[in-house]
């Protein structure tokens, strides 16, 4: 096979052909990094996927069997065409899932023995602290684990309350949806159903077996009786009683009766049609079984190691996954086990989750692995804090790349699928584009203790690049090392982006707000159309274009289309530009680096604002350089000179200053970064 175009190269059978990697199985106890299974884009230009060893499905929807001399390869021959080739990849494996709305909010996960009150008590502070979460996940002593008799072993599996930390499931998960949370249980059904079970008696009928023997039931996810009673004895009833969607955390291996059957497979596919049965796109969270895992929703990657390297390994997981089509990675956030109090490490982890596909914080059962950010000094609490109510507010941003992601793209995807044909972003693998906006490149390193600074390398496409949070714009086109204080990463806005954020007083991430903050940057036209819908089966979406025309310096906030019923009928848009601030623009109230312009808009209608000239590129970088200076561990009577040197002449003359001092090269570094960003 011979490649033509930017990746011409001769391919034959056998060939690895600089495969790009996919993504794992699991990362439980993984402290660094680890090899990754093949995806379906390659540098040379032809990828395979070998599935031959994967079970079949018959026409009836059931578990079949191959021959064993079959041969199932898939070719994706597409060179760096990486935008086609996962969209070939959709058509012989299906499309990914559409997650509902509330998934992309907060979670909050510990492996914990709570009792319902501490629960709803825990919930009630999150609130009062002004942390919005969405979804609670309960997990394993849900149900009866140390109560359970020895005869029967251990209580990994089970399906019946804990009466002792939950007497009134029902009343305990009402209480948690009427504070706007939806609930996940986990589930290890490994050792199938036992007598002390609940539920034990209906089971055992099912399966044809005499309840009065107490003889276990096995689980046996490939024979169809023992399948549908598991979800209609053990699952429904508790789903019926409050329960939105299940953890599914198997663990015990890929072997099941059938040779070549997966439990895990299994388990993904028909908990998800399942949890669909009663209409839309149904939700799951489970493990990754390999290529084809992207129909079912949520994927845990297991437990954590608490380390840097952990750290640094997971924005590369996370980003290859695009590269086999598996968007929804969901990390045990802050890490799980093992490791060492670090207080950095944690925030800096919390600042990745909230630009991850899934913001889930996690912790093992240990009373000093903690999570709230109340139980950190003020200064890592107040990071994570704004991490969490970031999070929050990215919803109607991170909806629209929900929809975008199940036409067939990712929300993260590794640089090269930006710019295909360029050596450097196949040089940064821990950043990545976090929907058609953004770029993000998380810290994954200790703060330098002369600067206080952590630092993130990157490659920046051509054009121009503005942070969200320091308004410090960035000329693209070129290698840059970001530093940051604890407060904040970099995540940068293309020139022209168009960053809808959710600004309602109301913190329940399923709905539509009622207040939305646009972040516009401006040097460049853009446009971008923001997508919403509804919860109940049957509803529709609403799309409202938005636009920034830059030469007319307009930006129109287009009549809603589609399900209107859906959003406000009126509602302010609070149009922020990251730009030079002044009173003849916007709110002379407004940050040196930004100004907001407030509307009240009919929805049905749209608005127009025309500003009455163009905005121009802000000196953030000055407050920025100012900053960094005044918290540097350094003799504080050489930082006078310093400062005025960086406030005359021109950006290569202030850059041969800085490399005439005699300074910290970290602290070189930092101030480097900020001249260059004025280069035009």
């Amino acid at each position: 096979m011979e490649l033509r175009g930017a990746s011409q190269h001769r391919w034959h059978y056998g060939d690895d052909g600089g495969n790009l990697g996919g993504t794992g199985r699991t990362l439980d106890a993984v402290d660094g990094r680890m090899p990754l299974e093949p995806g379906v884009l390659a540098g040379g230009g032809v990828a395979v996927v070998d599935d031959s060893r994967s079970f079949l499905f018959e026409t009836d929807g059931w578990i079949g069997v191959r021959s064993e001399e079959s041969r199932d390869l898939y070719v994706f021959a597409y060179g760096h065409d990486f935008e086609h080739a996962l969209r070939a990849f959709y058509l012989v494996s299906g499309q990914p899932s559409l997650l509902p709305r509330w998934a992309l909010g907060n979670w909050w996960s510990r492996y914990h023995r709570y009792t319902d009150a501490a629960y709803i008590e825990l919930m009630d502070r999150f609130t009062a602290e002004g942390l919005p979460f969405s979804v609670a996940v309960i997990d394993m002593d849900w149900h009866e684990v140390e109560s359970v008799p020895a005869r029967f072993g251990s209580g990994w599996t089970g399906y019946s309350w804990n009466p002792a930390l939950i007497p009134n499931p029902v009343e305990f998960l009402g209480a948690l949806h009427r504070r706007g949370l939806h609930v996940t249980l986990n589930l290890h059904p490994a050792d199938g159903v036992r007598a002390f079970e609940v539920p034990y008696p209906e089971m055992a009928r099912a399966m044809g077996v005499d309840p009065d023997t107490q003889a276990p039931i096995a689980f046996d996810p490939v024979d169809r009786t023992f399948l549908q009673a598991y979800f209609e004895v053990l699952h429904r009833p508790i789903e019926e009683q409050g329960v939105d969607f299940w953890w599914i955390d198997w663990q015990q291996g890929r072997s099941s009766r059938i040779p070549g059957v997966d439990p895990l497979w299994v388990l993904n596919h028909f908990h998800h049609l399942d949890s669909a049965r009663a209409g839309g796109a149904g939700m799951t969270f489970s493990r990754y079984a390999g290529p084809g895992s992207h129909r079912y929703a949520v994927g845990f990657s297991g437990d954590a190691v608490i380390s840097w390297a952990s750290l640094a390994f997971q924005p590369e997981f996370t980003a290859t996954a695009a590269n086999v089509g598996y968007g929804w990675w969901s990390h045990d956030i802050g890490g799980h086990i093992d490791g060492v109090r670090d207080d950095d490490l944690a925030t800096r982890w919390v600042q990745f989750g909230t630009f991850s596909p899934i913001m889930r914080l996690h912790s093992a059962s240990n009373t000093f692995i903690r999570k709230e950010p109340w139980m950190f000094p003020p200064e890592p609490r107040a990071a994570m804090h704004d991490a969490l109510r970031f999070r929050h507010r990215l919803v109607p941003y991170l909806h629209t790349m929900n929809h975008r992601a199940a036409a067939g793209t990712p929300l993260v995807r590794p640089m090269y699928h930006l710019e295909q044909d360029r050596a450097e972003a196949y040089a940064v693998p821990n950043q990545y584009a976090f929907g058609s906006e953004l770029i993000v490149a998380p810290v994954v390193a200790p703060r330098d203790p002369t600067t206080l600074l952590g630092a993130a390398d990157a490659w920046l496409p051509p054009g121009l690049w503005t942070d969200i949070f320091t308004g410090v714009s960035y000329t693209g086109d070129r290698s840059v090392r970001l530093h940051r204080p604890l407060q904040s990463i970099p995540v940068l806005l293309r020139a022209g982006g168009i960053l809808p954020l959710d600004a309602s007083t109301e913190l329940i991430a399923g709905e539509n707000p009622a207040t939305i903050e646009v972040l516009v940057a401006p040097g460049a036209p853009g446009s971008f159309t923001l997508i919403e819908d509804g919860d109940q089966p049957g509803d529709g979406i609403c799309e409202t274009e938005l636009s920034w025309h830059q030469d007319a310096s307009r930006f129109n906030i287009g009549p809603a289309r589609g399900d209107t019923r859906l959003v406000p009928a009126r509602r302010e848009w609070r149009i922020t530009f990251l730009a030079s601030a002044d009173g003849e623009l916007g709110d002379p109230e407004s940050a040196p680096d930004r100004f907001t312009v407030v509307l009240q808009v009919e929805s049905h209608r749209g608005a127009e604002l025309s500003l009455p000239r163009r905005p121009e590129r802000s000196g953030a970088h000055r407050t920025a350089l100012r900053q960094v200076i005044q918290g540097a561990q350094t003799p504080n009577a050489s930082k006078p000179a310093l400062w005025s040197a960086l406030n005359t002449g021109s950006v290569e003359e202030q850059l041969d200053v800085l490399g005439s001092m005699d300074l910290p090269a970290a602290l070189r570094d930092a101030l480097i970064e900020l001249v260059e960003s004025r280069l035009e």
